[in-house]
């Protein structure tokens, strides 16, 4: 059980670099929360704020951050179980709520999609996130982005009952869900009226 704790514990470690705001003061020299809406430190901001290279590299350390927690528990140790779904979803837990910055983090959508990505070869998980937004996004359109992302993620743990097999993954992305849901419901955005549009 120590192991366990221990790749925890690294793992939601490394969900608590924030690099949207690592890159905005290395490139754009700028606090990229700094005068936007939801003061979000993610790669949304990133790229609204400091740019196309900048919200580039926060968008693709996101994804790493969650992708190789995952990648190496999966590969380099035999646990499964509760185990697994702990740290499937870390990495997220620590971007939503990072230690070192006050609890106070993103909303967690592109570490979800690299701690899902980090099953690999096992797509599924993250094909049914994928599958939700495109289709919030380009046929049954949601807007704005706060609506689109809240009914993606409540839809996708809905399909995962279909779309996922081994039950541990299946919770650790129920983890990932429910805390990006928590973490939309404490936004102002929510208070935006929800618009939706076919194709």
């Amino acid at each position: 059980m120590e192991g366990v704790l221990f790749y925890f514990i690294i793992s939601y470690l490394s969900g608590n670099i924030l690099y949207a705001c690592v890159w905005g003061r290395l490139i754009g020299h700028k606090d990229i929360t700094e005068g936007t809406r939801d003061r979000n430190p993610g790669a949304a901001n990133a790229f609204m704020q400091s740019g196309f290279l900048c919200g580039t590299l926060a968008l693709l350390c996101d994804i790493l951050k969650g992708f190789f927690p995952v990648w190496y528990f999966v590969r380099h140790t035999k646990y499964g179980g509760f185990a697994l779904a702990l740290i499937i979803a870390a990495p997220v837990l620590g971007h939503i709520f990072p230690l070192f910055h006050h609890f106070h983090g993103g909303k967690g959508i592109s570490v979800s999609f690299g701690c899902l990505l980090g099953l690999y070869p096992s797509l599924a998980p993250a094909l049914t996130l994928a599958g939700c937004f495109l289709a919030y996004s380009l046929v049954l359109v949601v807007s704005p982005h706060y609506h689109r992302t809240f009914i993606t993620y409540l839809t996708a743990s809905l399909l995962s009952f279909f779309t996922i097999k081994a039950a541990p993954v299946r919770l650790g992305f129920w983890l990932i869900s429910g805390a990006v849901i928590g973490k939309l419901l404490s936004c102002d955005e929510k208070n935006e009226p929800c618009k939706v549009k076919l194709l």
